[in-house]
């Protein structure tokens, strides 16, 4: 069973699972663990899906339930009139806010693209991000005795591929947890002691006009036990009140995890 945060006769959003697929492809054809197939057989329809979360993020995940549903959310999408907001963990402590407009170039998958061209221009990107909290914690990692980490509210005004993920790396912050993009050594020590073995990035509300009711519509994601589980370790409990998930308990075993 997948959490659906919303449905009508027209929309349905899903709480996406860090891990999973939206959708199967055929460089994934033997997945089992996929949300279109689970949404579909879960609320007996077809969905259609209009845009996409990575796989090691989770959080809202908007579908379509006709093909004009789709056809009308995909092109809010395209001209960016639905306002994505995001929390994630970085290393270090990143306290400002500021609107980050770094263009990227395309990133090609080495089997998917592999006759694509590689010489492409970078593309505008622009993201707003705001510190929210920071904390330094007494595990070392590398050179320093303690580590630093920090809770950042991001907005990505484009959508450009791993777009988030590759601008907190360009700011010497990145995402905790990504294997890509990040730092492997922080993200070991992360999830050894704190559980943090996901990617931190956790899509948290869509805002938009409902494409059918012209109503505005605002679709919120709570946290899972991994982020749950970091937000008390870390002190920030209470920070993001709609959607931190009040019944939550720490488990006190996970006060095991942290090394000195």
């Amino acid at each position: 069973m997948i959490e659906i945060l919303y449905q009508d006769e027209w929309l349905v959003a899903v709480n996406k699972p860090s891990g999973w697929l939206v959708h199967r492809s055929w460089l994934d054809r033997d997945e089992k663990v996929v949300v279109m197939q689970t949404v579909r057989d879960q609320i007996g329809q077809h969905v259609f899906t209009v845009h996409r979360l990575d796989r090691p993020t989770s959080g809202v995940l908007l579908m379509g339930l006709s093909s004009e549903a789709g056809r009308r959310l995909s092109q809010q999408f395209e001209q960016h009139q639905i306002q994505k907001r995001y929390h994630a963990i970085v290393r270090g402590w990143l306290m400002e806010e500021e609107l980050l407009d770094y263009p990227l170039v395309e990133e090609l998958d080495k089997i998917a693209d592999k006759f694509a061209r590689d010489d492409k221009e970078a593309q505008p990107a622009v993201t707003h991000y705001r510190g929210l909290a920071t904390v330094e914690m007494p595990v070392p990692t590398g050179r320093y005795p303690t580590t630093r980490y920090g809770l950042v509210e991001l907005e990505p005004k484009t959508g450009r591929k791993h777009q988030l993920r590759r601008h907190m790396s360009h700011l010497r912050h990145p995402i905790l947890g990504d294997s890509k993009h990040g730092d492997l050594r922080q993200n070991r020590s992360a999830a050894e002691n704190f559980g943090c073995d996901r990617l931190m990035l956790h899509a948290s509300e869509l805002h938009l006009t409902h494409p059918f009711t012209g109503e505005p519509l605002v679709i919120r994601a709570s946290l899972d036990d991994v982020w749950m589980q970091a937000m008390s370790h870390f002190g920030w409990r209470g920070l993001l009140p709609d959607v931190e998930r009040v019944e939550f308990t720490p488990d006190n075993s996970q006060d095991d995890l942290i090394t000195e």
